[in-house]
């Protein structure tokens, strides 16, 4: 039996036509007594076809998702859609008005809490409407992300290395069909309360993007995006019309990529002032130096250098210039090895 929410909407998944709401997450405050968390949510219904959610938002300095999905919702109607599409383009809408990573009402990172509780703060609430009034209904969920303020990505679609073959290859074949920059399988650092893995562990079809970040949006980034978002539709039959290869955009082909380890990731040695050696998709080689930790508060101390722990190309890079010990500057992405990953 599903468990019920406290969440509440005016939307009727079952209706068909196309249907632009909110969700209303309750939210007693010192201001409102009998307030609420209004997060806009648009159904789009027609035909037959499978169930497709897509969220963005989940972090609040990450700009990409959101925009690029505000935008499908506005240009997309019912009758260009062949099953049911549901969009969330601000999942943590309090975070996105902050414009923090968190939400500044309860202080948690919304991608650590799924599948959430009924009854616990607002950002858990959100999670656990996702988990058990949504989930139930999708059969293909992408979730939008980007590096946000700390962190910058080459555009990628992502998906988990699933231990299921079929829907590995499925999965695989979606993310080609979006055609990033760089196609890639990805080993999560920190997998625990993410909101993919609560579909993985139902056997959904499941994948995500990272869209660039650094604080800000890049025009290249948001086409890339809008005609990914459509090739998808396409690729699973939902919309008409033929798939926009990179080629077609004029563009490279997507990158086949992959990162191979949690060792991928490279954490600042030391706090102070970091300079990078290397930039986004520059080779390395395994022990190249790719950064310095400065410490602006003692001249005669050298800087402490960081080497890449193995050879492959700059994926992901850290923008601000302060760092702490521990803080990821660097992410080393290498050319997808199709066989260990069962996808020839």
């Amino acid at each position: 039996m599903t468990e019920s929410s406290r969440i509440r909407t005016g939307v009727d998944y079952d209706k068909q036509g196309k249907q632009v709401s909110f969700l209303a997450v309750p939210s007693s405050t010192n201001a409102s007594a009998y307030g609420t968390v209004t997060i806009p949510i648009a159904v789009l219904n027609h035909g037959s076809g499978p169930t497709f959610l897509i969220t963005g938002g989940v972090h609040g300095d990450e700009y990409e998702g959101p925009l690029s999905l505000m935008n499908l919702v506005r240009e997309l109607e019912a009758e260009q859609i062949e099953g049911r599409l549901i969009v969330i383009p601000c999942l943590n809408l309090p975070a996105i008005m902050a414009g923090e990573r968190c939400s500044p009402v309860d202080g948690l990172n919304m991608n650590r809490v799924f599948p959430g509780e009924r009854d616990g703060t607002i950002t858990s609430m959100i999670a656990h409407y996702v988990s058990r009034v949504l989930l139930p209904m999708v059969d293909i969920q992408l979730d939008l992300h980007s590096g946000g303020k700390t962190l910058e990505y080459i555009p990628s679609m992502m998906m988990w290395a699933c231990p299921d073959r079929g829907r590995r290859q499925r999965t695989f074949e979606a993310i080609k069909a979006f055609g990033a920059p760089v196609s890639l399988v990805d080993q999560a650092l920190d997998s625990s309360g993410i909101l993919s893995t609560i579909f993985e562990k139902e056997g959904i079809l499941n994948f995500g993007p990272e869209l660039g970040g650094a604080g800000r949006v890049d025009p290249s980034t948001l086409r890339i995006t809008a005609i990914g978002l459509r090739n998808l539709l396409k690729h699973f039959g939902m919309m008409e019309g033929r798939i926009s290869s990179p080629e077609d955009q004029g563009r490279p082909p997507s990158r086949m990529a992959e990162v191979a380890d949690l060792e991928s990731y490279v954490m600042a040695p030391d706090s102070g002032i970091y300079e990078p050696f290397v930039d986004l998709w520059d080779a390395v080689e395994e022990g190249q130096p790719i950064g310095q930790v400065h410490y602006p508060d003692d001249l005669g101390k050298p800087p402490r250098v960081n080497h890449s722990p193995r050879g492959g190309f700059l994926l992901c890079k850290r923008p601000p210039g302060q760092v702490r010990r521990g803080d990821n500057v660097a992410i080393i992405g290498q050319d997808l090895d199709l066989n260990r990953h069962g996808l020839i």
